[in-house]
């Protein structure tokens, strides 16, 4: 396969617009010495990780400045990775093996170059949408007392008409 100038050097590293998140989980699953707790799947569209404890413990640390699974898969969802649940994993009985697959449409084997499309989520509401929308809300509240006091004086001006 050829790879796209600019994705990945010549020593395997790849260019700085994939963020480092990434490179660290395509050498994880690319890595033949772990397959026994993170792999490829049969059709190479998702990856699989067995033994989540002994995944989080032997093999986390050697990527990643932590050990934590709950921290992984949080990173994961943050790329927009999506855990793949079969008919035998979505009903009330637990399966027989610690096996968690996870899929992203550009998770490709054999396609690193498709790396640099997978993209953070961002924050829906930024500070300064923040700002503005608490300046509208303090606007929307002092014309909501200015017209009740409205209103009372137009109530009294009624009783006092009566």
């Amino acid at each position: 396969m050829q790879e796209s100038p600019g994705i990945a050097g010549v020593d395997g590293s790849f260019a700085s617009n994939v963020p480092a998140f990434l490179t660290k989980l395509w050498t994880l699953v690319e890595n033949p010495d772990t397959n026994h707790l993170i792999c490829w799947s049969t059709t190479g569209t998702s990856f699989h990780v067995f033994d989540q404890g002994r995944f989080a413990k032997e093999v986390l640390p050697k990527y990643f400045k932590h050990n934590n699974m709950a921290s992984f898969v949080r990173q994961l969802n943050m790329y927009g990775f999506r855990k793949v649940v079969n008919i035998e994993q979505s009903g009330l009985v637990k399966p027989e093996r610690d096996d968690t697959e996870f899929q992203h449409l550009y998770f490709l084997q054999g396609h690193e170059h498709m790396l640099e499309h997978i993209k953070r989520k961002v924050s829906i509401v930024k500070s300064e949408e923040t700002k503005v929308r608490q300046e509208d809300l303090s606007k929307l509240l002092y014309e909501v007392q200015l017209l009740r006091t409205q209103q009372d004086n137009m109530e009294c001006q009624i009783q006092d008409m009566k």
